[in-house]
């Protein structure tokens, strides 16, 4: 297939050490790697870059955006997350009398950090109420792990924090056959090609932190050549997106997709 067909990595600016390991991967595959949307027009083209980015040249360039719905962790057995995730919106979080772990669901919010808010009030007054976010109990990860997922299989993976601190290193057996037991019981309602976050709580068991987008995550220690193949069935041509990924599209205004039904 030649170079302008559906063989063009659009990596945006800034350059992260994800998109350089990346853009290495695509260009040995025989990929055309730029980093200038005007180099992208009028061809078929794969993304890895920011949300707000993606949002402003994704209709242009025909991008296909996976991303997963709002209430997936919701949906997820309690036995599986280890703490109660509601989503709702950031006028009701607001109202909230104790300690909580508020996040955007997915594409990170600059003015909202995820973190452990104590109490509703001190969560930023400057952003619209409307803002979807997950609220959930607070609990304490040992370590956490980064999934790069494919047709409900984990194909790549890193351990990306101990203890709440970046520390990279390699996959073992344990959150493994814990990332299947996640995707057994929840990769039907996520797309083909999504990031999942696991970890080991302080007591010894295991959680779901969240699910992500893989066009806009870092790969840490993961294998670069596997976390390609990831990204590019998340970020391509939106005429190539399947049927059962299509419930999945981000919007090409830049919302977010529509909660859905678990197991769809």
């Amino acid at each position: 297939m030649s170079h302008g067909t559906e063989r063009t990595l659009l990596l945006h600016p800034p350059r992260t050490s994800t998109a350089e390991l990346l853009g290495r991967a695509a260009a040995w595959r025989g990929y055309e790697v730029v980093s200038h949307v005007g180099r992208a027009q009028g061809r078929g083209v794969h993304w890895y870059g920011g949300a707000l980015a993606a949002d402003r040249v994704a209709e242009g360039l025909g991008l296909g955006l996976l991303e997963p719905a709002d209430d997936w962790l919701t949906q997820v057995p309690y036995a599986l997350v280890r703490r109660p995730v509601r989503l709702t919106t950031l006028a009701q979080a607001r109202l909230l009398a104790g300690r909580a772990f508020v996040k955007p669901p997915s594409a990170k919010i600059d003015e909202l950090p995820a973190a452990v808010y104590e109490d509703g009030t001190r969560l930023p007054g400057t952003l619209d109420g409307a803002t979807p976010v997950l609220v959930s109990g607070v609990v304490e990860f040992a370590a956490e792990y980064r999934l790069f997922v494919l047709d409900g299989e984990a194909v790549a993976g890193s351990r990306y924090a101990v203890h709440g601190r970046l520390d990279p290193g390699p996959l073992d057996g344990q959150v493994r056959g814990f990332a299947r037991e996640v995707l057994s019981a929840g990769a039907e309602g996520l797309p083909s090609a999504v990031c999942v976050d696991v970890g080991r709580l302080v007591d010894g068991t295991w959680a779901v932190v969240e699910a992500n987008m893989p066009w806009f995550a870092h790969c840490y220690a993961a294998e670069p050549d596997r976390v390609l193949d990831v990204v590019l069935r998340a970020a391509g041509p939106r005429t190539r997106v399947g049927d059962r990924d299509l419930p999945f599209l981000r919007p090409a205004t830049g919302g977010r997709p529509a909660a859905a039904p678990h197991g769809r």
